[in-house]
């Protein structure tokens, strides 16, 4: 880490109690610590995905870990996101009819099998 100001620290620390306010540091802010930023952020489904979506050198495993908690992010997760586990952001849309359906006709490489076995529960 580079030679960097309590002020500045301090400023992040208090980023960094809340999903959202750590998600807005780490874009904006030369120099946050994406890391630590990102552990904050992928406390909140929606966060994560923003994360991952527009964070550079943002940690994408742990970020799907977190938005495919919810199958609308799961989808949007898939579809945006480069190096998505399509399989895992999938699963994620079991429990919603509507997400599931949408991810089998929109998303590249999702598994149309699974897709007509969950529709039918």
């Amino acid at each position: 880490m580079k030679n960097i100001s309590k002020e500045f620290l301090a400023k992040q620390e208090e980023a960094c109690k809340n999903p959202y306010n750590a998600y807005l540091f780490a874009k904006n802010i030369k120099g946050a610590d994406v890391e630590k930023c990102q552990e904050t952020a992928c406390k909140d489904f929606k966060c994560a995905y923003w994360f991952a979506r527009d964070i550079e050198g943002a940690n994408i495993k742990y970020c799907q870990e977190a938005a495919c908690k919810y199958p609308l992010y799961a989808y949007y997760f898939a579809k945006d996101i480069k190096g998505a586990d399509i399989e895992k952001c999938q699963k994620a849309t079991y429990k919603n009819p509507k997400w599931l359906k949408r991810f089998a006709e929109d998303i590249s490489g999702a598994d149309q099998k699974k897709y007509k076995i969950y529709s039918l529960l």
